[in-house]
């Protein structure tokens, strides 16, 4: 019989503490939270962590064997880094096992500040080769990288053998068109800056409208959408939006859809990536266990079968409940057309 593979770390989104516990219990490895501020690349109302809160997850976490980091993804703003550097000694003080950051300026403030905290490079980071992630690695200490979502598999197997640090794919959820969030869509719209204040559609720039024709969805009083009266409606996000091009209503940016690896997991495993991970943080704890429980059953599947392992129907039927217009693709890991 071969010889079990090393699997990668399975790690899952937690936007509460509930969705914390749903990670934990169905087999995540690690789980990742933000602040309920704008340090946190999801910063929805309702959603995230406070100090106690924190406490309290990290708690349950580590009293299963599993492990927590903090994600300070977001940029800080010129003249007012307070809010960010505090953040940062909070992770430190909470003695999470990493911090995820995005910010060059922060990374420094860590690697300084905080000598003995573990130091993730944001996928916000857009580091997309082993020279850049060598260079963070170098100046800031960084010890793992998220990769941005637009590589391929053989670009991925690159980096991951010329770079000093572990490396980090996604594995599950939503897609961005922009670089890693940096839309210009949504603060041409609101005048928000994704990467500044945390979500692409901020609330109180959302507005739904009952009409005769259906139920309209605006960001900003811009339609994005239009949803029949008996239809499932998802929250407005332009790049996700329906609009009339020419006479013909279609998705005219992207459709919404969502990134699942089930497919590649072997040739993930056998290019050495370290961690894969699980987009969410805005969504629910069912949502969170039902991803969590897929990609538990699946990695343990190829790690045990090698060569002869084949994604389960079951698996599958699981995620696209959960996907994104209930469709699913390899985005840029499949090329077929290069």
């Amino acid at each position: 019989m071969p010889a079990r593979q090393q699997l990668p770390e399975l790690v899952c989104p937690a936007g509460s503490l509930p969705a914390l516990k749903a990670a934990v219990d169905n087999g995540a490895d690690t789980v990742y939270f933000g602040l309920k501020n704008d340090t946190n690349a999801r910063n929805f109302a309702g959603l995230n962590f406070d100090d106690h809160t924190a406490r309290v997850g990290i708690r349950y976490a580590r009293d299963r064997g599993r492990q927590v980091l903090l994600a300070i993804n977001t940029y800080a703003q010129g003249g007012d880094t307070a809010l960010w550097r505090r953040a940062v000694d909070q992770a430190a003080d909470l003695g999470v096992d990493a911090v995820i950051l995005a910010d060059i300026g922060l990374l420094d403030y860590a690697s300084r500040r905080h000598p003995g905290l573990r130091l993730h490079l944001s996928v916000q980071g857009s580091a997309t080769s082993h020279e850049a992630i060598r260079l963070m690695h170098e100046q800031f200490g960084i010890r793992r990288a998220v990769l941005p979502r637009v590589l391929t598999l053989e670009q991925v197997r690159q980096v991951i053998a010329h770079s000093p640090v572990e490396i980090e794919v996604f594995g599950f959820g939503s897609l961005c068109v922009m670089a890693e969030g940096r839309c210009l869509l949504s603060s041409y719209a609101t005048g928000e800056s994704p990467n500044g204040h945390g979500v692409c559609s901020p609330a109180k720039f959302v507005e739904w409208r009952n009409t005769p024709d259906g139920l309209d969805a605006r960001l900003a009083g811009i339609l994005i959408d239009r949803y029949d009266h008996d239809q499932p409606a998802g929250y407005p996000t332009l790049c996700k939006g329906r609009f009339d091009v020419q006479g013909d209503t279609y998705y005219a940016l992207e459709e919404p859809t969502s990134l699942n690896v089930l497919a590649v997991l072997p040739q993930l495993l056998a290019i050495g990536v370290s961690a894969i991970k699980v987009e969410g943080r805005q969504r629910s704890p069912a949502y969170v266990a039902q991803v969590t429980r897929a990609l538990r059953q699946a990695l343990d599947a190829a790690g045990r079968d090698g060569e002869r392992y084949r994604p389960s129907p079951e698996w599958q039927q699981a995620l696209s409940r959960v996907a994104e217009g209930c469709q699913q693709t390899l985005g840029a890991y499949d090329r077929p057309w290069k």
